[in-house]
């Protein structure tokens, strides 16, 4: 699979105009990102390291729908997990009537966002879009002796479900869809780094993994010495790191828009050095 890419003529005087920027989101999601930094003078290149995909079984999150009356709470950690549970309950002849006795926590703007436009209510949305600000904003003895759903991916961190279940709430974790690696993206590899890439972005810690599952035996820091490696917040700053990556650019805001903001940050700042080949 070839990479796609989207060229502007616009916002010359933009730091990002001419820029290469590898967008590594699921090619579904990708849009938002592509166009503000399509916007912004950049050369965005589509080259998604994961696919969405259904769970391998849909019985335990159908069976948690079909027992909706028995929760006190849902909690979303992502707008794929969103989508996927709304797909469902639609699936078996249910309607958002049956939520709205729930107090719903979504993680961040995106995933509230697409909640409320199924009219669903959103009881807390943390400043800080992420399980632990999830859990820094709720008091715990709201929680004890409650009974809480969350439909996510199959792969995922266990420090909220934990934590809950710590402060005496009763968790259900359902699988809502897994993420996978695209099977065709691995034949664009080499040709993606043929190019002269100033940018590769990270969304999530599944797009970092995904990336090195397709470097394979490659050494990524031979292959990325020249690129500035932007991620959208300190977990997947991290998962980079671990994995051996240099981090240039790690978003304060943890959304689409805090992460370009990030990027143009970067590129303004006169402190800014790029890596060159030279450097190890």
């Amino acid at each position: 699979m070839a990479a796609k890419e989207f060229s502007s003529q616009q916002a010359d005087n933009s730091v990002l105009s001419g820029k290469q920027i590898v967008v590594t989101r699921p090619r579904t999601q990708a849009g938002e990102l592509a166009r503000r930094l399509f916007e912004l003078g950049a050369e965005v290149i589509d080259f998604p390291t994961i696919s969405i995909e259904p769970p391998m079984d849909y019985m335990p999150m159908d069976r948690a729908i079909e027992q909706l009356k028995q929760y006190d709470w849902l909690f979303f950690t992502s707008v794929n997990g969103v989508q996927s549970f709304f797909d469902r309950l639609r699936h078996l002849g249910k309607n958002s009537q049956g939520i709205k006795h729930l107090k719903v926590v979504a993680i961040g703007p995106e995933t509230a966002g697409r909640l409320e436009a199924e009219g669903i209510p959103v009881y807390l949305v943390p400043a800080q879009y992420q399980s632990e600000g999830i859990l820094k904003e709720l008091d715990p003895a709201e929680i004890r002796g409650r009974r809480i759903l969350l439909p996510r991916a199959a792969k995922a961190r266990e420090i909220l479900p934990e934590t809950l279940r710590q402060w005496g709430a009763s968790v259900d974790v359902v699988q809502a869809y897994q993420t996978v690696l695209p099977q065709a993206c691995q034949f664009g590899l080499h040709e993606l780094f043929r190019k002269q890439i100033d940018v590769i972005t990270f969304t999530s810690s599944s797009t970092v993994e995904n990336f090195f599952k397709l470097l394979k035996e490659e050494d990524p820091s031979r292959i990325l010495q020249e690129v500035v490696v932007a991620c959208i917040g300190p977990i997947t700053a991290r998962t980079a790191i671990e994995r051996g990556l240099r981090v240039d650019i790690v978003s304060s805001e943890f959304t689409i828009a805090g992460l370009v903001a990030a990027i143009v940050k970067f590129y303004e700042s006169p402190q800014t050095r790029v890596p060159t080949r030279s450097e190890s």
